[in-house]
This record gives C-alpha cells, sequence and structure tokens, in this order.
C-alpha cells in the first residue's frame, strides 16, 4: 500500500458488473457497487473503481467474495447531476476469497472546519468531521466521517486543522431529500469511526 495515511480493506459481494468510469493519465478505469454486510445485517453497498490493468488481473475463482485493498477517493461533481462530493474506494489489489465480510479504513490527516456536536432524534451524540488526506503532488481528498459518543466528544473540542489519526468503516447511508414538493432518496457515504484521535502533524504530512 503505498498511502500509510489513506488504506481500506473491503470483503463483499460485487453487486454489479464493471462499468465504464474515466480515462485516466494511466488509462481507463471501470467502477461496480460491492455489497459488504454489517454484523446487523445491512449491507453497505460502496462504489470500487479499479484500472483496465488491474481488473485483467483478476483471476476468476468459484469463491463467493472479493477482496478490495485501496484508499478512499474524493473528487467534486461540476455536473449538477447526483452528489457534489462523491466518494469512491480505488482498488489497488483485487483478488476472489471465501473470507469473512470486513470493512476497514485508517485515515491521516486535518480538519478541514470545526466538527459540529449534534444529537440523533434516537438522544445519539454525533460528531460530523471533514478530513483532508494529502494525495500526491499536493492534492487531497476530502472524506466526510462521523463519531459517536465518547469519540463524538473528544473530536467536538477540536479545532480547524487539528491533525487526526482515525480508524473506521466506509458506509452507505440513505436518507430522504426534499426538492421542492418532492422527496427524494439519496445515499450518502462517509467514514463511520471506531477511534479518532489527535495525531502529531508529521504524521499527516508527506503523503507516499
Amino acid at each position: 500500500m503505498d498511502r500509510p495515511n489513506n488504506q481500506v480493506t473491503l470483503c463483499g459481494e460485487a453487486a454489479g458488473k464493471p462499468e465504464f468510469s474515466h480515462t485516466g493519465r494511466d488509462g481507463d478505469y471501470f467502477k461496480f457497487p460491492l455489497a459488504v454486510r454489517r454484523l446487523s445485517g445491512t449491507e453497505d453497498v460502496l462504489n470500487i473503481v479499479v484500472s483496465r490493468d488491474r481488473l485483467g488481473e483478476l483471476e476468476v475463482r468459484d469463491l463467493p467474495r472479493l477482496r478490495v485493498t485501496g484508499e478512499v477517493r474524493s473528487y467534486n461533481n461540476h455536473s449538477g447531476v447526483g452528489p457534489r462530493l462523491v466518494i469512491t474506494v480505488l482498488a489497488r489489489e483485487l483478488a476472489f476469497t471465501g473470507d469473512d465480510f470486513e470493512n476497514a479504513v485508517v485515515l491521516q490527516g486535518a480538519l478541514c472546519k470545526e466538527p459540529t456536536l449534534r444529537r440523533t432524534p434516537m438522544g445519539r451524540e454525533i460528531s460530523d468531521l471533514m478530513l483532508s488526506v494529502p494525495r500526491r503532488y499536493g492534492r487531497c481528498d476530502y472524506i466526510p466521517c462521523i463519531a459517536w459518543g465518547a469519540v463524538a466528544r473528544r473530536a467536538a473540542v477540536w479545532e480547524k486543522g487539528t491533525a487526526v489519526a482515525l480508524t473506521g468503516r466506509l458506509q452507505s447511508r440513505a436518507y430522504i431529500k426534499m426538492e421542492g414538493e418532492e422527496a427524494t432518496e439519496k445515499v450518502a457515504y462517509e467514514i463511520s469511526a471506531v477511534d479518532a484521535r489527535e495525531a502529531e502533524p508529521e504524521e499527516t504530512e508527506g503523503a507516499q
């Protein structure tokens, strides 16, 4: 893994066939959905982006699941259709496996704004975090995160620019948005933090 500040390991079931996504500097990329089941039985359906070369190297085997290792990527959607911030997983490695479902994310970055502490309708405390994670060539991925309970209270006092080390899972969350008089179902993607702590600034600098 060449980005120790941005690591994702997923194990799930392909929920659709790869479709062309875009052409990058090093060739064509394809996108497909991966369904990863939680212990509760809820499924997170996550968008995986993979290069044509990586996809072509995938050895087809009679195993139930697909293991993906890579990194969380974000980009701004200026088309006016769909979400403004698009979150995907860029696959560095793909392999069929018989392993259990898995969803693990490790991030190190800096807060883009001060966290917001609030309560859900059920009374649970939650903090919303936006993490800027360095990428090569001076670029960054802007990744929305949420923290719960004691972790949320800890994060709530951090200031903009605080260096943060975070572990959790990448989740998809359906919600209803009112557009005029119409209710439209949307899907948000975010990291649900299991733990988050202040990090030394050098831990988040100089992505490899």
